[in-house]
């Protein structure tokens, strides 16, 4: 799959409902597998007080360390600046912009739960984010 780009660093959204689990450790798997050649950020249509704990337990055991990401809401200023806009749940509270490239990710939502159910969540974070690189890699290369 293609994702239509004009930017040179594209810029690529994630936003769930609380944006402390699934979107806080889908924008850490990027920032690790694709560095500074994209641009990632985050939000929430209700953001939590903090990342969800047992999610930065999950990533910490893979190397990446998300313990000091905030939950932010996202903006309408973001979306509009975003190439490509991950959902994840949030359903009717996610904004819709045309021109932008969406995907919706049917993910678990880790909140109150164990660490084996958030490591299969981290798991299936991960191979989905290798899947978006490989898209964004055939549009900007």
């Amino acid at each position: 799959m293609d994702y239509a780009t004009s930017a040179v660093r594209p810029l690529v959204l994630f936003l769930c409902v609380h944006n402390a689990g699934r979107s806080q450790m889908a924008a850490g798997w990027l920032t690790a597998m694709a560095g500074d050649t994209v641009d990632v950020f985050s939000g929430g249509s209700d953001p939590a007080a903090q990342v969800n704990a047992v999610a930065v337990e999950a990533m910490a055991e893979v190397g990446i360390d998300i313990r000091t990401n905030t939950p932010k809401r996202w903006t309408d200023e973001i979306v509009r600046s975003a190439d490509v806009v991950v959902t994840m749940g949030c359903g009717d509270t996610c904004p819709v912009f045309p021109g932008k490239h969406y995907e919706d990710w049917d993910l678990e939502d880790p909140a109150d739960k164990t660490i084996d159910v958030v490591r299969r969540v981290r798991d299936d974070v991960e191979g989905r984010v290798r899947d978006l690189i490989a898209g964004l890699t055939r549009s900007t290369g």
